[in-house]
């Protein structure tokens, strides 16, 4: 089992940067990536970046690529995103996944723990 704590959500105005954590707990050795989705009110689950456990290296989706940056800190176990020149449209609820399983990143199927998720509001 791994068990995930995400924080850092908030109200913030256009064009400026928020910082979410999730921190893992339990069985984090087995863990194959860790990665972060977004839900707005109406719309489909959609991923926004992840990275592997093993290598550290990330992939992002192009809406996000070049404004946010995942990272992780090994000590902590603790995975982040930082986001950066926000816009009204990354208005969601973000939520931390774990996959122990080996997959395509980008699915949500790919990962069998989820975060509670955590509101992230930009105005304009």
């Amino acid at each position: 089992q791994v068990q995930l704590v995400e924080s850092g959500g908030g109200l913030v105005q256009a064009g400026n940067s928020l910082r979410l954590s999730c921190a893992a707990s339990g069985r984090t050795f087995s863990m194959y990536a860790m990665g972060w989705f977004r839900q707005a009110p109406g719309k489909e689950r959609e991923f926004v970046a992840a990275i592997w456990w093993s290598t550290s290296s990330t992939y992002y989706a192009d809406s996000v690529k070049g404004r946010f940056t995942i990272s992780r800190d090994n000590a902590k176990n603790t995975v982040y995103l930082q986001m950066d020149s926000l816009k009204p449209e990354d208005t969601a609820v973000y939520y931390c996944a774990a996959a122990t399983s080996a997959g395509q990143v980008i699915h949500t199927r790919t990962y069998n723990y989820w975060g509670q998720g955590t509101q992230v509001t930009v105005s304009s």
